[in-house]
């Protein structure tokens, strides 16, 4: 019973789903809780995560689509919207956590990503090719997680919330047209017909924003071997730094639901099971993909931990997309994975 307590701390003190993203909910958004054996008593944890999320299916509503259809599709309504060919994203995340006591923790988190993104631009069905594609790649530091969670109101530590906020610290920006570079050293396209234009503002590291996160979880041992566990997270930003008429952004609003399952019969192997639902509305502004930014997510997620020692664990996870109901055209990923350590003292 002493492990599953000291497990329950940790629950919710994981990787939040990371804001610049490539589609509606496009992976990251695992409870990567991890070990057996994270602590509800005073100490640290730090946890380093490593993401890889290939998006490489274009998608709309609930139904993959090739590029040369999507763009049937909007020449057919008088339009040449944007095609993207595919993103692969790769994030690493360091978590640290403090508890000061059994039912406060203090978290911070900071990812840095390295993307790689193409795309055939606004293009017509009879320039689906590689001559029409542009691509680019971007690293570096996104935005950084402020997270407080308390976890008193039972004594067995198993019902928790928490209050967090997301700083803009990873650059941002974009352009309208051939209108200026708005933002903080937004990237750029290195080759094809988009080079020297910045990158979409959604794909930039940072959006610029300062967001709000609400969250809540609840643990509950289900038997002698199996522990259960649900949690939920609602992000919304509440100030831009592209705020200027014409030249605006503002992310859509993202929530989180996952419940898992843990077998915690062998104290050294833990395999788990979680459904993960995300839900977001759409980017706003005149920097946004508004067509092309909402939807809902469920993924189904098996994992697997290992303690090494009694502080030390490491973990890993497949997301496997069950279903989709995306708005517009958004490349998918088929699977994602994530690969992390976590560690106490």
């Amino acid at each position: 019973m002493i492990k599953k307590l000291l497990w329950v701390s940790g629950v919710f003190s994981v990787f939040f789903p990371l804001s610049a993203m490539a589609c509606a909910t496009c992976g990251c958004s695992l409870t990567s809780d991890a070990t057996s054996d994270y602590m509800s008593s005073e100490g640290w944890r730090v946890n380093m995560e490593y993401d890889y999320i290939d998006q490489s299916q274009l998608r709309t509503g609930s139904s993959s689509v090739s590029p040369a259809q999507a763009a049937q599709v909007n020449y057919a309504n008088g339009d040449a919207q944007e095609i993207e060919r595919r993103t692969i994203n790769r994030y690493w995340n360091l978590d640290a956590t403090y508890h000061p006591d059994a039912s406060w923790q203090f978290s911070v988190l900071l990812p840095y990503l390295d993307r790689t993104h193409g795309t055939y631009g606004n293009a017509y069905p009879n320039q689906i090719n590689a001559a029409q594609v542009s691509d680019v790649s971007s690293s570096g530091i996104g935005d950084m997680q402020l997270v407080t969670g308390y976890q008193g109101f039972l004594p067995t530590h198993n019902l928790g919330v928490q209050l967090g906020v997301k700083l803009p610290t990873g650059n941002y920006g974009g352009q309208v047209g051939a209108s200026p570079l708005v933002g903080r050293n937004p990237v750029m396209f290195a080759t094809g017909p988009n080079a020297g234009g910045a990158l979409d503002t959604s794909l930039q590291p940072g959006t610029g924003s300062t967001d709000i996160i609400v969250g809540a979880y609840y643990y509950v041992p289900v038997s002698q071997n199996f522990d259960a566990f649900i949690t939920g997270r609602y992000q919304v930003a509440m100030f831009e730094m592209l705020d200027q008429s014409g030249a605006n952004f503002r992310p859509g609003n993202l929530g989180v639901v996952s419940a898992g399952l843990r077998y915690e019969k062998d104290p050294l192997w833990t395999p788990q099971l979680q459904i993960n639902f995300s839900q977001k509305s759409h980017d706003q502004g005149a920097l946004a993909d508004t067509t092309d930014t909402a939807g809902k997510v469920v993924y189904l997620s098996p994992g697997l931990s290992h303690s090494i020692s009694h502080t030390t664990s490491v973990y890993s996870y497949l997301q496997l997309p069950i279903y989709s109901q995306l708005q517009g055209y958004q490349l998918f990923p088929r699977w994602t994975m994530a690969l992390g350590a976590s560690m106490r003292f």
